[in-house]
């Protein structure tokens, strides 16, 4: 599996599980990551859920194939404070030949869900 993207460092994401079950990956929120109100920016929680689907997808797949997001949808149904941490929590609902599909359930500290992401990913085999 190749290293995490370099914004995915940038944000400060780290891998805490990473099994073909599921991948586990969490956030600490900085004020660099707030939006307008003050909370974390939407797009850093999509990075987060992106980064462990990825991972989930990565781990999934033969060694020679890549993946890439086909598909992305998140509900945000609460914020989260500066200062918190986000836990990104991934399972994949289903791994075929040239596609998997998967469901990540973000979490703030106090356990609360904060988002619900389904991504689709398509596994591409590099020809040169």
């Amino acid at each position: 599996m190749p290293p995490q993207s370099a914004f995915s460092v940038l944000l400060g994401i780290e891998i805490v599980t990473c099994t073909p079950e599921e991948v586990v990956c969490r956030m600490r929120v900085t004020e660099a990551m707030g939006n307008r109100n003050g909370v974390l920016h939407g797009g850093a929680m999509m990075t987060l859920a992106d980064t462990a689907a990825g991972t989930a997808s990565f781990i999934n797949s033969p060694a020679e194939i890549s993946n890439t997001t086909v598909e992305a949808k998140t509900n945000f149904i609460r914020p989260v404070k500066i200062g918190d941490t986000v836990i990104a929590r991934c399972v994949p609902v289903h791994v075929g030949r040239t596609t998997v599909v998967l469901q990540v359930t973000l979490t703030r500290g106090d356990g609360k869900i904060v988002g619900s992401t389904s991504q689709t990913h398509l596994f591409l085999g590099w020809k040169d």
